[in-house]
């Protein structure tokens, strides 16, 4: 007999008459059903995408600081177990933020940049997307918060060097999908705007570029001029035929260059370089250069800049000057407005408060001693 309310319709759709089997027996709709409709979820991909992001920016400087203390030592153990029971993790995070913040601030700038021009190509074309899904880093950005894509840009801003810092004209613009119409739906004050935004930059840049253009140092006059005029076309859809090929180059070139750059941040040391002058068992003096591990009642521990660790007892120390390493040491010539190109706005500001001393003798002739 033929369950009340089933007709032909259902039998037909069970011509084996388990329906159990079909329906799980309780009513509800087939589980394969489910399980298709679950894998379409919109709200579970960005769930996942979401998950994913956060993983990345939590994870990431994790393992930084990890490799750093091994690379740090050298790959010996019991170095690596010296530093990591001598740096504690607060100053750690601090040396870690100090030079990982350009990195990562430009790894999500640049995710962030290229995920929404992917997400506008993929709601005029869905169905020209892989999986019928938009790509990674076009979820990333749909399901990040604006105040997490704000505070990106402000931490570029004030981290990345003066040089580079005309290329978050650019990514703020696709990042945000801002359009030169965005100023004014009206032609003509649309174009006095762009006039006038373009103009101020030339004025504050026109000695920087004249003095560039004179030096032969074309890079920096690029790196100033072109990225105004690209913010102007960067927003807005592009064709499904360019975007698809684009979400894969774009996506696999940015994470590929994060791992490349990020080789600097794990070398880069953690303890700040110093020259300590100790005597010697003739009378004389010693220059070791190094990295001050911990110092206690009974002696100075030096992690020798190449190799080592050296135990010096505290009453043989005269002295101890701080040293900049060779990264710091300035490769261009050229000032934005009493600001060095290759200074960061934060490092700016600081030069201004603090300016800089001349180089100690003993950082250009110490060795390590050993």
């Amino acid at each position: 007999m033929t369950a009340p309310g089933a007709g032909p319709a259902a039998v037909a759709d069970d011509p084996d008459g388990d329906g159990a089997r079909q329906d799980g027996g309780d009513g509800s709709e087939p589980a394969t059903v489910r399980g298709r409709a679950a894998s379409r979820d919109p709200t579970e991909h960005r769930s996942r995408a979401s998950q994913s992001f956060w993983t990345l920016v939590v994870g990431v400087p994790a393992v930084f600081s990890v490799l750093r203390l091994g690379v740090e030592a050298g790959g010996e153990l019991q170095t690596t177990l010296l530093l990591v029971a001598n740096v504690g993790p607060v100053n750690l995070a601090a040396a870690l933020f100090t030079t990982a913040a350009r990195l990562v601030s430009a790894g999500l700038v640049a995710i962030f940049a290229i995920g929404a021009v992917l997400a506008v190509a993929s709601e005029h074309a869905p169905n020209h997307w892989i999986g019928r899904h938009p790509p990674l880093f076009a979820r990333w950005r749909e399901n990040t918060p604006a105040w997490v894509v704000v505070a990106s840009f402000g931490v570029a801003l004030a981290t990345w060097p003066i040089l580079y810092l005309p290329l978050l004209l650019p990514a703020a613009a696709a990042a945000f999908q801002f359009h030169p119409t965005s100023l004014d739906e009206r032609r003509v004050p649309r174009l006095a705007l762009l006039a006038a935004l373009l103009t101020a930059y030339a004025l504050l840049l026109l000695p920087t570029l004249r003095e560039a253009w004179g030096q032969r140092e074309f890079f920096p006059v690029l790196a100033f001029a072109a990225p105004p005029l690209l913010a102007l076309f960067v927003s807005g859809s592009i064709p499904a035929a360019v975007a698809r090929p684009l979400a894969l180059v774009t996506q696999v070139t940015v994470l590929g260059m994060l791992a490349w750059t990020a080789l600097p941040v794990i070398t880069t040391p953690v303890l700040p370089l110093t020259v300590t002058t100790v005597q010697d068992g003739a009378g004389g003096t010693e220059d070791i250069r190094g990295h001050v591990i911990t110092v206690d009642d009974a002696s100075t521990v030096i992690l020798q800049e190449r190799g080592g660790v050296r135990y010096v007892p505290v009453d043989r120390v005269e002295s101890q000057v701080l040293c900049p390493t060779e990264e710091e040491l300035p490769r261009h010539r050229l000032r934005v407005r009493d600001f060095h190109v290759e200074d960061s706005l934060l490092e700016g500001l600081g030069r201004r408060i603090r300016p800089i001393k001349r180089v100690d003798a003993a950082c250009r002739t110490a060795t390590d001693g050993g």
